[in-house]
């Protein structure tokens, strides 16, 4: 049974001539997965978080979560969701514990329950031991985990988190995906955005990737990977302007693609690379370069996203 199901969302800001965020987006999410929105920033990501959270309304399309639709029944909805937005939520000088504290009253708990509450989600977040601390003294993990915190307060059957992990330390993010994790095997359902390729391929039952507003793909790693089809990636450094090799590599045969990032290696896409690789050194020498590093990569997400959209996950 789908836990949300999307259809042809679209949303526009400062129409008719401003940017159109969300472009005809179309997918739906099964009871007890996870679900990973995966795109750069600025794919519409966030925009289709606040479209089911019911804090924006689409200009068209619908959405429905566990059976009510976003435009029309929007109490119902928010009952059974919890949100973590992408910026941090909480009141600095209030602590840990008072910040839950205030945020489950707005969820309408009270009394005993909700001390009650207070505390399972910090033995959760594992805070226990920091309830009392101002977070203004917390790190940014910490922060990140109350924000968390929060949105589990009313024990929602469905949890939105949007981009939970940027700008934290790497122990902070090794126990959010481990939260998250956990939270999922208790049954809960999750739609995860990011933009970091390794955390969709680690968490996701199945991923859906977004470009410019639009959902591009949708599937599981493996069905998605099988886009590629038998595409190697090879990442080459070089000593001289990589721009006009990357010209020059477009043009060999069994070149699918070459992606030129700044600072960093020259990625191809390759039919054979066995075949291919003497080429791209005679070719390297002729211009006078040399190849400083070569990388044989296996196929994963950010090849696919590579192979439809011609550039980088991370660009």
């Amino acid at each position: 049974m789908d836990a949300i199901v999307v259809d042809k969302l679209r949303k526009q800001f400062d129409p008719p001539k401003g940017p159109v965020a969300v472009d005809g987006v179309s997918f739906a999410i099964r009871e007890g997965e996870i679900f990973s929105l995966l795109g750069p920033n600025g794919a519409g990501k966030t925009t289709t978080i606040s479209i089911l959270s019911c804090l924006l309304k689409p200009d068209a399309g619908e959405a429905d979560i566990g059976g009510f639709s976003v435009i029309r029944k929007p109490d119902e909805v928010k009952k059974l969701i919890g949100v973590v937005p992408q910026d941090i939520a909480l009141y600095d000088d209030l602590s840990g514990r008072e910040n839950l504290m205030f945020w489950g009253r707005m969820y309408g708990l009270s009394g005993s329950a909700l001390s009650k509450r207070v505390d399972e989600v910090l033995e959760l977040i594992g805070l226990t031991d920091r309830q009392k601390d101002r977070v203004d003294k917390y790190s940014g993990g910490m922060k990140r985990r109350v924000n968390i915190g929060a949105a589990l307060l009313h024990k929602p059957k469905i949890l939105y988190l949007d981009e939970p992990t940027v700008g934290i330390d790497p122990q902070s993010r090794r126990a959010i995906l481990d939260g998250v994790k956990d939270l999922n095997s208790q049954g809960m359902t999750v739609l995860y955005t990011t933009h970091y390729m390794e955390e969709a391929q680690e968490l996701s039952d199945r991923v859906g990737i977004m470009d410019h507003g639009r959902m591009i793909a949708v599937g599981t790693q493996p069905e998605l990977v099988r886009l590629v089809g038998e595409k190697t990636r090879i990442d080459l450094g070089v000593d001289k302007d990589s721009h006009q090799l990357a010209e020059h590599w477009r043009a060999l045969p069994g070149v699918a693609s070459v992606t030129e990032e700044e600072a960093g290696p020259l990625s191809i896409l390759a039919e054979d690379a066995n075949t291919l690789m003497p080429l791209l050194f005679d070719s390297a020498r002729a211009a006078g370069a040399r190849v400083t590093k070569i990388d044989l990569a296996e196929p994963n997400l950010e090849m696919v996203f590579l192979h439809l959209t011609g550039r980088a996950l991370r660009d």
